[in-house]
């Protein structure tokens, strides 16, 4: 299989789709849109074998310059454990590395052993002298 990881907006229903499929909790399709409309930078992975389909993704959202977060890094089911998740964090890396200022924060919530992924790119647990909340509508 031949993947190609692009800078490109994705439509919010494959948005959507991408989300439930891959096992994170779906959007309302408001939601989503919004979501979309309002990206900072956006990574799919296309499948060259199957018409440039979008199997994955990955997302920065925040004010470019103070503050950014790095969500929704899902692939399909069928495209997993090939190295996808690496392709969208190199991508997005390079997003970061070229486009951020220094004095950006950029943080990420880690599901599972996602951690040892995302800390091949510099970031690190920040208990205890940080912690991590969220609140959920």
């Amino acid at each position: 299989m031949h993947y190609q990881a692009v800078y490109q907006k994705i439509d919010y229903k494959r948005y959507q789709f991408l989300r439930q499929q891959s096992g994170l909790s779906p959007k309302t399709e408001e939601a989503a849109r919004l979501g979309m409309e309002n990206s900072l930078c956006c990574v799919a992975i296309l499948d060259e074998d199957n018409d440039n389909e979008i199997v994955g993704m990955g997302r920065i959202v925040g004010d470019g310059a103070c503050h950014c977060q790095v969500v929704d890094i899902c692939v399909l089911p069928e495209h997993q454990k090939k190295g996808l998740g690496k392709l969208i964090m190199q991508k997005l890396d390079e997003y970061m590395n070229s486009n951020l200022p220094d004095s950006c924060y950029v943080s990420l919530i880690a599901d599972g052993p996602a951690f040892q992924l995302y800390a091949q790119y510099g970031f690190k647990e920040v208990w205890p002298a940080s912690r991590g909340m969220g609140r959920k509508f």
